[in-house]
């Protein structure tokens, strides 16, 4: 990529498009009673996904761009387990029928900080009130310095199939600086841990764009994590926001890599890693070809949400927890955000919903447009078009700032169907934000395109 192509777009903030309407679209609007009335609308056949946030670490990361608190007590945790409990049964008795489970995501915060008879417990009480069978993918994030064997054999006897586990870096100067310090040996412990017990999916996370950061660095913890062989590898971009995350005042801003840097790294890092026999997926997600995420890739079956690429094509998530951000067929709901806020609300007996954003027409179809760009790197806007009955000459020509990549050779357009040029996939979003019709309306922090 030219460098001043590289320059005019690389530091652009942009959503990631895990949403569309993206968050900061949501409004006070749709409320808690609103929400029961689209539970209350699903069809007892409706295939559903769950996300279930625990929002507590035991030590704050100074790079995370979570909702998490800190605790070194047990007592908040249970506490809120107790609300969690108290949601799972709030949303079902809103629903008429016991609903089919295809995913289902604990997220975090650390959610492996549960202790073992409260996780089994909690996925006992998924399974009594929605329908978990031997195909349902159960996935679990975890930090690996605080995962304990005895955790790792509730993980295998809740049926989680699939764990995700931070890395970011294992360059000691660069986890100093972030305040992860992670060993690989502690990595490699976890990881042998959970597939002995039979949990054999592993994916790493990587982050690039850290202070301290480089190539070099980057290739280094590339060759460590891919020794341990795991199944997918998500690689983002560390998100510099210290307004809105006040602890990541804490990074040095003068040791963090440049546009031109962050995006050396990236490109180094994807090409080390399908070097090492991975296929690349979408903005940031790379598997084995044998895994269902590439097999769905290469036939144009992937689908995007808010825990990024994924083989998930249920139109209904149902969020559990503080902060955690639900999709019905209506629209989008967010919980309320402050721990306390969500435990009172679920105290009260109402679902613990504090915004949302109710779908518009035109919002499906360009969501739909914005999720083939983020999957395929390409949309047929006549294919998509005919599904939402809409003009694809009138969505061409309201794509603000499709033109201008057009013409420096980002983007290229064969009647309606609308391509990122090879060498320019790492700027997909920027493609991707043509057609966002709300994008600046709103305050919004978002990370940089690379």
């Amino acid at each position: 990529m030219r460098p001043e192509i590289l320059a005019r777009y690389a530091d652009r903030p942009l959503p990631r498009y895990t949403s569309y309407p993206t968050a900061p679209h949501f409004g006070a609007d749709v409320n808690a009673d609103r929400y029961g009335e689209w539970l209350a609308g699903l069809s007892a056949d409706t295939a559903v996904s769950l996300y279930l946030h625990v929002p507590f670490c035991r030590s704050m990361c100074w790079y995370c761009g979570c909702h998490t608190t800190i605790t070194a007590r047990d007592e908040p945790i249970a506490r809120y387990l107790d609300a969690l409990h108290r949601e799972i049964d709030l949303v079902a008795d809103a629903i008429s029928g016991k609903l089919p489970a295809r995913h289902i995501h604990f997220g975090g915060g650390t959610p492996t900080l549960m202790k073992p008879e409260q996780f089994v417990a909690l996925m006992d009480a998924l399974r009594s009130r929605f329908g978990i069978g031997p195909d349902s993918e159960v996935a679990i994030e975890i930090d690996p310095r605080t995962l304990e064997p005895e955790m790792v054999e509730a993980l295998a006897k809740g049926g989680v199939t699939r764990a995700s586990l931070g890395v970011q870096s294992f360059d000691p100067v660069v986890q100093r600086a972030i305040n992860r310090v992670q060993t690989w040996e502690q990595t490699a412990v976890a990881t042998r841990g959970l597939r002995a017990a039979g949990i054999g999916a592993v994916n790493f996370d990587l982050i690039y764009g850290l202070p301290h950061q480089s190539v070099a660095s980057c290739l280094e913890t590339v060759e460590q994590a891919v020794s341990l062989a795991p199944d997918r590898f998500a690689v983002f971009g560390y998100a510099h926001v210290p307004s809105f995350k006040l602890h990541q005042r804490k990074i040095e801003e003068a040791a963090l890599p440049d546009g031109a840097a962050r995006h050396a790294q990236a490109e180094a890092i994807a090409a080390a890693l399908v070097d090492a026999g991975y296929v690349r997926i979408g903005l940031d997600h790379f598997a084995r070809p044998d895994d269902s995420l590439a097999l769905a890739s290469a036939r144009g079956a992937l689908h995007r949400n808010f825990q990024g690429y994924t083989t998930d094509d249920c139109d209904t998530l149902i969020g559990f927890g503080a902060s955690s951000i639900g999709r019905l067929p209506q629209g989008y709901v967010q919980n309320a955000v402050l721990i306390g806020d969500y435990q009172r609300r679920i105290a009260e007996g109402t679902p613990a919903v504090s915004k949302g954003r109710a779908f518009a027409p035109e919002d499906r179809l360009r969501a739909a447009v914005i999720e083939r760009i983020m999957c395929d790197y390409r949309v047929d806007l006549d294919a998509v078009c005919a599904r939402f009955d809409a003009d694809p000459d009138r969505l061409a020509r309201s794509a603000d700032g499709l033109e201008a990549l057009i013409a420096d050779d980002i983007a290229h357009r064969r009647d309606n169907v609308i391509a990122i040029a090879d060498e320019a996939r790492p700027l997909v979003r920027v493609l991707a934000a043509t057609f966002d019709q709300y994008l600046g309306q709103a305050p919004a922090r978002h990370s940089r395109a690379i």
